[in-house]
């Protein structure tokens, strides 16, 4: 019962926010993740790894784990390939939305702005979900100053330190 009127909730914002009484705080519009460029080597040594992983899967007679690397490269390069789309971002009294999905501060339990230019532009909710303990806006041209000021009105701020998926994704550039 308490899901349903938590989706409800969420459903009769997402519909307000498209009339224009709709109070936005602050709005920018940019591409969902960083896309970063990757040349031949980038791919070469992927192929190279991706390559020995399904060898030796081979070679121990495990044809499953070959085809299941086999996909996870088809799919990887796929999802690589693709250009990031171009969403609007808010920031509103109840929380942030990045295109369709409204992420409630009441759902999060303190934000972070992780800021070093031009590398990273981000604000990182740490929301009180087990299964997503974090979730990245990027920032692109919006001045984190005017963030913070924001968010700081409804989260408290706790410095949060890279996670490993996160200083993976700058190192691999993915």
């Amino acid at each position: 019962m308490n899901k349903e009127k938590e989706i409800d909730e969420k459903e009769i914002y997402r519909l307000n926010l498209k009339k224009k009484g709709a109070k936005t705080l602050l709005h920018w519009q940019g591409p969902e993740y960083e896309n970063y460029a990757k040349d031949y080597r980038w791919y070469l040594i992927a192929s190279i790894l991706l390559s020995l992983i399904v060898f030796y899967a081979v070679w121990n007679d495990s044809p499953l784990m070959a085809i299941v690397f086999i996909l996870i490269g088809m799919v990887g390069y796929i999802y690589l390939e693709k250009p990031p789309r171009i969403l609007n971002f808010r920031i509103t009294p109840s929380g942030i939305v990045a295109g369709n999905e409204l992420y409630l501060f009441e759902e999060a339990e303190s934000f972070w702005i992780f800021y070093d230019p031009p590398h990273r532009r981000i604000i990182s909710l740490k929301m009180k979900n087990r299964f997503i303990p974090y979730v990245h806006f990027p920032l692109h041209q919006v001045d984190p100053v005017d963030v913070h000021k924001i968010l700081v009105k409804f989260l408290p701020q706790k410095k949060q330190k890279p996670s490993l998926v996160d200083v993976l994704e700058r190192l691999l550039h993915i």
